[in-house]
């Protein structure tokens, strides 16, 4: 059975209390609470292993490094790829994607070559294609969704072509929830001959992926949204891309010989790991993985759709209340407005009555412009969130309302 009261006491933050009312934590897409498992790891490392891996013979170093790539093996076989020297750490998905769309398009986009983008991008799937565009004088177009948040993949065939390169499409977006069926466009994509890059940052977390059998190209997440701690990123890639793309940065580590007059570089990942990494995040990571995996993942995803439902029966009972994004499968995710009151001034009332939620943009404008708003009011829930929780949630609201509304 899933005993989310069970799992709350792993996480020691959702004890504390703010303003003197009990935390209802609901922005777990912009950010995850960490078990005390991950806490105490972090907390170990800095202690008792703290030193840079792969560069020292003392003992510390190897032990360091020697658990630094079991976290790469974790994460390998926790997304499911073939090998580990397939995953890369970063310091974030902005980072991973930031990665690719400099070093894949160094070598692969040309004047002439289009990029394939889906509108429900958040930024960091939207700003670096931009900046590859216009470095390479290629073309930007964009998969629109419906009112439904839907992505319109019926329109594939009018924007892919020959000289279609990338295709860079969220998993799961972080403002409507909406999860597309990646199948049928990856297929049309490699049909092309173009790479697929998944956002996977919310994706991860909500119903986890199998990169093998998705046939992604590239897929980028955050630890931090998994349960990890911040500042650690994966960034998968098939072995040949990697392989046949440039690396991003030059430093330590990523080098096999330096000269003056030649430097010649390591062996994928490290080619792609400039300087010193962030061993403790990634070790940290993996014991976030590990954590997660104690509990069975239809469960998990169960509970949160349980407490979807719930959210949205209860607050679409209130009047003027929208929500945005309402495809089938959405994962947990409720972003909404109330007619007459501001976002920022809900959000606020909300935080004097300790609920947390994000208000504003949520790093995904084009997503505003498509409803017509300045920004949305967005719940996110998570493995720890009770039917409790929304309760507090909905007479905030309604409270809020009554205040703002006079």
């Amino acid at each position: 059975m899933f005993d989310v009261e069970a799992i709350r006491k792993e996480f020691p933050i959702l004890e504390r209390k703010v303003y003197d009312r009990p935390l209802v934590y609901l922005d777990s897409g912009a950010t995850a609470q960490k078990p005390e498992v991950v806490i105490r790891t972090v907390d170990r490392l800095h202690r008792e292993l703290n030193a840079n891996i792969h560069r020292g013979v003392h003992y510390l170093s190897e032990v360091a490094t020697e658990q630094y790539e079991e976290a790469r093996a974790e994460v390998a076989r926790f997304i499911g790829a073939k090998e580990k020297e397939e995953i890369i750490f970063t310091a974030g998905a902005t980072a991973s994607i930031n990665l690719v769309a400099y070093a894949w398009s160094e070598q692969f986009l040309h004047a002439g070559d289009n990029i394939l983008i889906s509108e429900l991008e958040h930024h960091s799937n939207i700003v670096p294609w931009q900046l590859a565009a216009e470095r390479k004088g290629a073309e930007i177009r964009v998969l629109p969704f419906d009112d439904e948040g839907r992505l319109r993949v019926e329109l594939l065939p009018e924007l892919l072509d020959e000289h279609t390169k990338m295709v860079a499409v969220t998993q799961a977006s972080n403002t409507l929830g909406t999860r597309p069926d990646l199948k049928p466009i990856i297929e049309a994509a490699h049909a092309v001959g173009a790479v697929v890059l998944v956002d996977g940052c919310q994706g991860v977390v909500h119903g986890g992926v199998d990169v093998v059998a998705l046939d992604c190209d590239f897929y980028a997440f955050s630890g931090h949204k998994l349960y990890g701690p911040t500042g650690i990123g994966v960034l998968y890639g098939k072995r040949a891309l990697l392989e046949a793309i440039p690396p991003f940065m030059g430093g330590g580590d990523m080098v096999d010989r330096v000269s003056f007059e030649k430097t010649t570089y390591a062996p994928v990942p490290l080619k792609f790991e400039a300087g010193t990494a962030n061993y403790i995040g990634a070790i940290g990571l993996k014991e976030a993985i590990r954590f997660l995996e104690q509990f069975d993942a239809e469960a998990i995803e169960k509970h949160e759709q349980k407490l979807l439902r719930y959210a949205t029966e209860r607050l679409e009972q209130i009047e003027g209340l929208r929500i945005y994004g309402k495809t089938p499968n959405k994962c947990a995710i409720l972003a909404f407005n109330i007619e007459g009151v501001h976002g920022y001034d809900l959000g606020m009332i909300l935080d004097k009555l300790g609920i947390a939620v994000r208000t504003g943009q949520h790093c995904a404008e084009p997503v505003m412009q498509h409803f017509g708003v300045q920004g949305m009011c967005r719940a996110s829930l998570a493995m720890y969130n009770t039917e409790q929780e929304i309760d507090a949630l909905v007479k905030g609201v309604e409270r809020a309302v009554r205040m703002l509304r006079g």
